[in-house]
């Protein structure tokens, strides 16, 4: 069965950066699609950024020049960096992960942006 375990999240000051992890049980090139979703209190889980088995990336408008989506196939890793960061970035952010017929989701880690 598939695993993805993300880590990374904290607290950090507007402006600042985070990069998230999301190590994936398996080669990562066993999935089709591998991105980043978030969702904030009280709002519906969006999707942040994607990257395809060929490496095409894309993001959602909010965070375009901002977060990067990245991989490192040698660690079986997806990160996501994020700069610039505001408090509306606050939010539990999820991995996840398109292989066949299946979508799996990482257990969230959570990234609070506050001075």
């Amino acid at each position: 069965q598939v695993q993805l375990v993300e880590s990374g999240g904290g607290l950090v000051q507007p402006g600042g950066s985070l990069r998230l992890a999301c190590a994936a049980s398996g080669s990562i090139f066993s999935f089709n699609l591998m991105g980043w979703y978030r969702q904030a209190p009280g709002k519906q889980r969006e999707l942040v950024a994607t990257i395809s088995r060929a490496g095409k990336t894309n993001y959602q408008d909010s965070v375009l020049g901002r977060f990067t989506i990245s991989r490192d196939s040698a660690n079986n890793t997806v990160y996501l960096q994020m700069n610039s960061l505001r408090p509306t970035d606050t939010a539990a952010y999820y991995c996840n992960a398109y292989k066949n017929l299946n979508i799996y989701w990482g257990q969230g880690t959570q990234v609070t942006v506050s001075s």
